[in-house]
């Protein structure tokens, strides 16, 4: 697939899927999936710039397995797990950049979280990685890395929803189109990233690392008329 971020045309975002991550922000766990939207516009493709953080903002990052669809799909039944995984054409490493202090705040007051999901560059993503690559989505090592400590490596395997019922949840509620990206949640181990890091995520499978699910990214400050202040 030549453009991850030219053929979505949407970012669909599985929100606690993992029950570390839920503890470690004192979240409650769903009883179902829930998800939220991120712009195309924030995918930060390989190779095309640093992250930017905007003024103000308290810069998290959580990395996740991206599901690349490969057909469209409605009104999955989550029993389907054939016609789940049949409709993905691949997968990407990617980082669900977050302001966490505007999403804090927008909890708080029961606001949408579309702000602190979606400033440019805020989904950095690894090039496409054939699905060959990846035999069982549920056998994958998720790593990253702020400056070479690592802060996060986790399994896919822990997730709390597997992707037939992600899928179906999703697609119940709106079509799936091809192209579109689907990130399956991040595991424990999010936090704070500062201007002038650098994080490196990746994947394993088997314990090889997959070159095409590589990826390394600067952050630097935004700059520009934005600057957080409280709704």
């Amino acid at each position: 697939m030549a453009s991850i971020r030219f053929n979505a045309r949407k970012v669909v975002c599985i929100g606690r899927n993992y029950a570390e991550h839920i503890k470690e922000l004192n979240n409650a766990r769903p009883s179902k999936p829930f998800f939220f939207l991120k712009p195309p516009s924030s995918i930060l493709p390989p190779a095309s710039g640093p992250v930017l953080r905007p003024a103000g903002v308290n810069l998290h990052y959580e990395v996740e397995l991206a599901l690349i669809m490969g057909k469209s799909l409605r009104d999955l039944d989550e029993k389907d797990e054939k016609g789940a995984l049949d409709a993905i054409d691949g997968y990407a490493v990617s980082i669900d950049m977050t302001a966490r202090n505007v999403q804090d705040e927008a909890k708080r007051k029961g606001l949408p979280w579309s702000i602190a999901k979606g400033f440019d560059t805020f989904l950095p993503m690894s090039g496409y990685i054939p699905k060959n690559r990846v035999p069982d989505p549920y056998a994958v090592e998720l790593w990253l890395s702020v400056d070479d400590e690592v802060r996060q490596k986790d399994s896919t395997g822990l997730m709390l929803f597997r992707i037939p019922r992600i899928l179906a949840e999703v697609s119940q509620c709106m079509t799936l189109e091809k192209g579109d990206v689907v990130l399956t949640g991040t595991p424990k181990g999010v936090g704070s990233v500062a201007v002038g890091s650098t994080m490196r995520a990746g994947l394993r499978v088997d314990g090889e690392e997959v070159e095409e699910g590589r990826i390394e990214v600067e952050v630097k400050e935004k700059g520009g008329l934005y600057e957080y202040e409280e709704t």
